[in-house]
């Protein structure tokens, strides 16, 4: 198939090889059949999350697919690129020939150095308690490192970097949540639903930023870029921190102690649904 609007290098028309001159079939064949199909299932919207390097391949496919009638404005078609993780040395990966690390042999390394980290901050908690919270760190840290990065960009793949407790990791926002639950956990009982007032811009800032989430979730849902969710959570959790060291809480007067209590539940929440959305469970104690 030859469109017009993809030209070579050389200024000549540059096809979309649907079938071998030797009869045989290519991606394009099956991804064009999969589009028939798909069409004829009545789905909406196909989201192909394939590196950038295939940018070219489904620009064609996509175009070929309409040209030919496989698909219509009913049907979005939509390249989720994303770039490469790269190793220290500055070179992506080379999964295809073997010789890197794979997946399970990544997840237990994870588990196990925030094991030690973990060991090293909280020492007398029991060795059981202390694996539970290792796996959830270590895991979720691989699933933060990956989802916080612009997903078009290459990026360096650092221990050192995603399990630190400081800046935009899962270990820090982790730790914000269980710092809250904490909190909470002090508090005499009560529901603590309303947000009764908010005298200081420390509560106003971070009362804003929660009726912010549902704009967040459409963004992410609409452009397919979760580490704008991420980026908020780490603002979220930045604004808390700022909340807790400039607005006293539980030694409050009891009406805005209340008051504040509700902000600590909510933020809570907010933290929470945000880090499940991007598959990490949170952790009430670290």
């Amino acid at each position: 198939m030859f469109l017009p609007e993809f030209i070579g290098k050389d200024g000549d028309p540059l096809p979309l090889i649907v079938q071998k001159s030797d009869g045989g079939y290519l991606y394009s064949t099956t991804d064009l059949a999969a589009i028939r199909l798909r069409r004829k299932m009545s789905i909406q919207r196909a989201l192909y999350v394939v590196d950038a390097r295939q940018s070219l391949h489904f620009q064609q496919v996509f175009a070929v697919a309409r040209a030919a009638g496989f698909s219509n404005q009913d049907l979005s078609l939509e390249h989720v690129s994303y770039g490469t993780m790269m190793g220290k040395d500055g070179r992506p990966f080379k999964t295809r020939y073997g010789d890197t690390v794979k997946l399970a042999e990544l997840l237990e390394e994870a588990k196990q150095r925030a094991y030690d980290l973990v060991t090293e901050k909280n020492p007398t908690l029991p060795d059981s308690q202390r694996r539970e919270i290792a796996e959830r760190v270590g895991i979720g840290a691989v699933k933060y490192a990956d989802l916080s990065k612009n997903r078009t960009s290459d990026y360096i793949f650092d221990w050192s970097t995603m399990l630190s407790f400081e800046g935009n990791t899962a270990p820090y926002l982790l730790y914000a949540y269980a710092r809250i639950k904490s909190i909470l956990k002090k508090a005499p009982e009560g529901n603590y639903d309303a947000i009764k007032n908010l005298s200081e811009p420390e509560e106003r800032a971070l009362c804003l930023k929660m009726l912010q989430l549902g704009e967040i979730i459409e963004a992410v849902d609409r452009d397919c870029m979760p580490n704008q969710l991420c980026n908020y959570l780490y603002e979220l959790s930045g604004l808390f921190m700022k909340f807790y060291e400039n607005c006293p809480i539980l030694k409050a007067e009891i009406s805005q102690a209340e008051s504040r209590l509700a902000l600590c539940r909510l933020t809570a929440e907010t933290l929470q649904q945000g880090l499940e959305l991007l598959g990490i469970t949170p952790l009430e104690q670290m």
